[in-house]
């Protein structure tokens, strides 16, 4: 069976329908202290391994995402059960998130969004980040 809709529509359709954010905007946010940010980034964990992720951000495999935001699962994780935060999805290229985004939005999350251009973009603009290594090390410390 042919594919009638191609994945970038259905980018270009979920960004149509969610908050985007810029990575100097996220950097902003961030050097300003903003507590209501929480980064999340939902790249597999060897996408992790390999390339490091943002100071701070959750990981939530994209696999996982809507099972972990849902306080009726069986794996919903609490600290998406926080409404005082702004959960910023990422990924590598800006495309899973914009699906992811508009997935949660879907669900009924209002306090979501995303950073345009993902890790990728991320790294290219200077934004800081850590290895998995270096998060252990101050979870341990």
């Amino acid at each position: 069976m042919p594919i009638t809709k191609g994945f970038r529509a259905l980018v270009d359709e979920a960004t149509a329908q969610i908050t985007t954010y810029s990575v100097e905007q996220v950097k902003q946010r961030l050097a300003a202290g903003d507590a209501r940010l929480q980064l999340v980034d939902i790249r597999d964990v060897r996408e992790l391994e390999r390339e490091g992720t943002a100071p701070g951000a959750l990981h939530a495999p994209r696999g996982m995402l809507e099972f972990w935001v849902d306080p009726a699962s069986p794996y919903f994780k609490p600290a998406f059960g926080d409404e005082g935060k702004e959960f910023v999805l990422f990924c590598g290229a800006g495309w899973r998130s914009a699906l992811a985004t508009k997935a949660l939005k879907d669900m009924g999350m209002d306090n979501v969004a995303h950073i345009d251009g993902g890790f990728g973009e991320w790294v290219k603009q200077g934004g800081p980040t850590e290895t998995l290594e270096q998060r252990k090390a101050k979870k341990a410390g």
